[in-house]
């Protein structure tokens, strides 16, 4: 048995579900498939995947990105995101510098937004 190619359920701490909820749905676009017994969030994602939003009250964003979406086109994409109200990160730092929310890393280009949780998400494109 491989675990290589099977689904994933993506496990997200968040203090508010429906809050949560909301954003992924609203701002995100995501497809909220309903609730489970515990009050999570569920979402349906690419290749039979999950995002699962846990209900955590006491939970702390990741000092990470906690998830990133690869996307084809990561100027549309913010363009897209931007008018459903989602702000993006901007970044001047030695290492990390974004132009128009894209920061350009060798062969790959990725943004940030946070949740309404704090928690990191991405948008990346491999060039």
């Amino acid at each position: 048995m491989s675990l290589t190619h099977r689904p994933v359920a993506m496990m997200m701490p968040v203090t508010d579900v429906d809050r949560a909820r909301t954003f992924y749905t609203e701002s995100l676009g995501l497809d909220y498939t309903g609730t489970n017994d515990e009050g999570s969030a569920l979402y349906a994602l690419d290749g039979g995947s999950t995002l699962v939003l846990l209900p955590r009250p006491e939970s702390r964003p990741s000092e990470s990105t906690a998830m990133s979406f690869e996307v084809d086109d990561i100027t549309g994409e913010i363009g897209d995101l931007e008018r459903r109200g989602v702000v993006f990160e901007d970044y001047d730092l030695p290492d990390l510098t974004t132009v128009d929310h894209v920061c350009v890393m060798g062969a790959e280009k990725a943004a940030w937004f946070k949740d309404p949780d704090g928690n990191m998400l991405c948008l990346h494109q491999e060039n």
